[in-house]
C-alpha cells in the first residue's frame, strides 16, 4: 500500500502526451532541415559529371584526331569516336577510340560542333542540361570552361 500514495502523488516517471508532442515536432524540424540541405547535393554531382564527361570526351576527340588528322566533322559528330564515320571526309586513319559514347546525367546525348561556336578553331560538346533543350540557362559547353 505504500506504493500507492507515490503513483497519486504523482513521482511516477514518464512523459506526458504533450512533452512527447514537443519532442517529435523537434525531430521533424531538424529532419526537415536536413532533407533541405540534402536535395542540392545531386545536382552538384550531375555537373561535376558533365565536366568530367568533357575532360573524357576531349581526350578521346584528342587521340582520333592524332589517328584521322583532323576532328570529326559536325555530321560525323561523337559517334565517330565509336564507329568509322561515313560521311566525308573519311578519315585518313581510323581507329576507335572509346567502345560506346557517354550520355549527360539526365539520359540525354552530348552534342558536338566543330568548329565551335566560341573557338572555331576548337570543338565543342554540348550538354542540354536538365531541361533537355538546347538554347536554355541549363546548358553546358565544353568551351565556356
Amino acid at each position: 500500500m505504500k506504493y500507492k500514495n507515490v503513483i497519486r502523488g504523482r513521482v511516477a516517471a514518464g512523459f506526458t502526451l504533450l512533452e512527447m508532442v514537443i519532442v517529435l515536432g523537434i525531430i521533424a524540424v531538424l529532419l526537415g532541415g536536413s532533407i533541405a540541405l540534402i536535395t542540392g547535393i545531386p545536382d552538384v554531382a550531375k555537373t561535376q559529371r558533365v565536366e568530367a564527361d568533357f575532360r573524357a570526351l576531349s581526350s578521346a576527340l584528342k587521340a582520333y584526331k592524332m589517328s584521322a588528322g583532323n576532328y570529326p566533322t559536325t555530321t560525323q559528330g561523337l559517334a565517330a569516336l565509336v564507329a568509322k564515320p561515313g560521311a566525308p571526309p573519311p578519315p585518313t586513319r581510323w581507329t576507335q577510340v572509346m567502345k560506346k559514347v557517354p550520355t549527360d546525367p539526365w539520359g540525354h546525348e552530348y552534342g558536338y560542333i566543330f568548329p565551335g561556336r566560341k573557338d572555331p578553331s576548337e570543338f565543342e560538346i554540348i550538354s542540354k542540361g536538365k531541361d533537355g533543350t538546347e538554347g536554355g540557362e541549363q546548358d553546358f559547353s565544353s568551351q565556356d570552361a
